[in-house]
């Protein structure tokens, strides 16, 4: 086992973990990794109650059929795009019913480079049940196909459990807080004495 494999095993293990917890559920949707995202969940004893399902969507046709992801944007940015890997994501998390989606599309290599996107391109996103997605462009360079999908797993497996973690809310200063009634509280005990002293009508 490499280590980029024993890496992607411990952090699909974290994933199901921390997404059973909170009763998320996920679905993937591969291009280049074909499938290895699904592959490193599914791995693990027990993850049915987390993994709904995966797509591999190598061809564009694919992508548009199983996704949705529109003819214009593959036209227009090509299907090695944030374009292209935005709708992936969307995609899988609309058919899937989930809570979480994570996509990839790239070149792993040897072959498929144009001018613009080389080889080791690889575009990922990840989206959530409530509207948040996210974004990332990894240029692995040419390091081998093996070793950029290998990266693409643990990069999307790191994305989806951003998204699961969910936005953290700020805690509010307690000396704010504690100004903000001190105010309140004066006014009301002078109102209450005022009225204490105000003598009877009549």
């Amino acid at each position: 086992m490499t280590g980029s494999e024993g890496s992607s095993s411990a952090l699909a293990r974290r994933l199901l973990d921390f997404c059973r917890g909170r009763r998320l559920t996920l679905a993937t949707a591969e291009s280049c990794t074909g499938g290895l995202v699904a592959g490193a969940l599914t791995d693990i004893p027990g993850s049915s109650d987390v993994i709904d399902r995966g797509f591999i969507t190598y061809s564009n046709d694919a992508k548009r059929a199983m996704l949705g992801v529109s003819a214009t944007t593959l036209a227009t940015f090509g299907a090695v795009s944030k374009e292209t890997a935005t709708q992936m994501a969307i995609g899988a998390l609309e058919r899937a019913g989930v809570d979480l989606a994570v996509s990839i599309t790239g070149i792993a290599g040897p072959g498929g480079a144009t001018p613009g996107k080389p080889v080791g391109l690889v575009h990922f996103a990840a989206a959530a049940r409530d509207g948040r997605i996210i974004h990332r462009e990894q240029r692995f360079g040419a390091i081998g196909r093996r070793a950029v999908r290998e990266r693409s797993v643990v990069e999307a497996l790191r994305m989806l459990m951003e998204l699961a973690r969910g936005p953290q809310a700020a805690k509010k200063p307690v000396r704010e807080a504690a100004s903000r009634l001190r105010p309140r509280a004066v006014r009301t005990s002078r109102r209450h004495a005022a009225k204490r002293r105000r003598p009877p009508r009549g």
